[in-house]
């Protein structure tokens, strides 16, 4: 018996090493695109993009661990119920629970990680790369700046670009808050460039081709159209290097989020995103433990060896559960579940599953 149990974990982990290997590479080729595109095009010092890089690291792990338990098992039991291994073993009158536990214990150990994986380090991990991006922005205010998004970070101005290469970006619109109830000063340019002036924290923009909302001397609270060829502003990015970053809620470690939960609670503040968020970390955590339960009897049923469609199963599952996850997130959130129920009902619909499929399967 000891000498099967060994051989199926042996299967196992293999198929786990080969499956976390393909996952990582696949995952980090697609973020490395993200930060060659800082450092050629944006100057992001090699350091400060390194350090980005490892701070991502610990969230694509949060993702790769769950994909690669699934597709483990899918490979490793898949390959002994192909080759009719696993009916040799039931033929000797050997139950196959008891050569599957070995991987769900494994499961369960790769779960408890994915608890502190979740809980502290990832966490961490986002905060840290948050203070790097505003390091970033203090030496270099333009590759803070992303194209299709309303940019924020400065103090008076609010900024939408629609396309940005290196110091050079077209269609801008910057817009200038007046007050309550005022409509914004526009400014609106075909293209343009920046102009970094870093001894006097300032932003200069050289804006072509545009219009600009001018204040009529006659009527204060009114502009007029100005139409420009070559207009220059300057943005003052001071306190945008000065500004503090506080953690958000997917910053804070789940002490961290209980004692947010606590002062919210005593103020009379609803705190169900941030009990979603909480019950999240754990259930995304155990889905570890969800997908061997799960696995196992469905790479028995298929009895497939083939590694693409084994990996394809895999990812099939696995969006499924993330789809319902987001699901019962949204209802957790709005506050049409309570978020305990909302957040475990992924891993015990899929569980259950899991435990009659594999109840079935180890008994017929």
């Amino acid at each position: 018996m000891k000498i099967l149990r060994n051989y199926v974990l042996k299967e196992f982990l293999s198929a786990f090493l080969l499956s976390v290997f393909v996952l990582t590479f696949v995952m980090i080729l697609g973020n490395l695109v993200r930060l060659a595109e800082l450092i050629i095009t944006k100057g992001v010092s090699l350091l400060l993009a390194g350090k980005l890089f490892l701070y991502l690291v610990p969230f694509l792990f949060s993702f790769i661990l769950p994909i690669a338990t699934l597709a483990a098992v899918l490979l490793s039991i898949g390959r002994l119920s192909s080759d009719n291994e696993l009916i040799a073993i039931r033929s000797s009158g050997i139950n196959l629970f008891r050569i599957l536990l070995p991987v769900i214990i494994v499961g369960i150990i790769l779960s408890l990680f994915c608890v502190i994986l979740n809980s502290k380090i990832i966490p961490e991990a986002h905060h840290k790369s948050r203070q790097l991006m505003v390091e970033i922005g203090t030496q270099n205010p333009t590759a803070a700046l992303e194209a299709g998004t309303f940019i924020t970070a400065f103090d008076k101005f609010i900024l939408f670009i629609y396309h940005i290469d290196g110091n050079k970006f077209s269609n801008i619109r910057i817009y200038e808050p007046q007050g309550e109830n005022k409509p914004p000063r526009t400014i609106i340019a075909k293209k343009g460039e920046f102009i970094l002036i870093p001894e006097k924290k300032i932003l200069k923009l050289k804006l072509i081709d545009g219009t600009s909302d001018e204040i009529n001397p006659s009527d204060p609270e009114n502009f007029y159209k100005l139409n420009f060829k070559t207009y220059f502003m300057n943005i003052d990015y001071k306190k945008m290097t000065e500004k503090k970053v506080e953690k958000k809620s997917k910053d804070m470690t789940l002490p961290e989020l209980k004692e947010q939960i606590r002062k919210f609670q005593e103020k009379g503040i609803d705190t169900s995103p941030i009990l979603t968020e909480s019950y999240k970390r754990i259930a995304l955590s155990f889905s570890c433990l969800v997908f061997c339960i799960l696995g196992a009897p469905f790479a028995m049923i298929t009895r497939r060896r083939e590694k693409s469609i084994n990996f394809g199963f895999a990812f099939l599952i696995v969006a499924c559960y993330y789809l319902m996850l987001i699901g019962f997130e949204a209802l957790s959130i709005e506050g049409k579940l309570p978020p305990s129920a909302a957040m475990g009902m992924p891993n015990i619909i899929f569980g259950s599953i899991g435990i009659i499929a594999l109840y079935k399967t180890c008994l017929s």
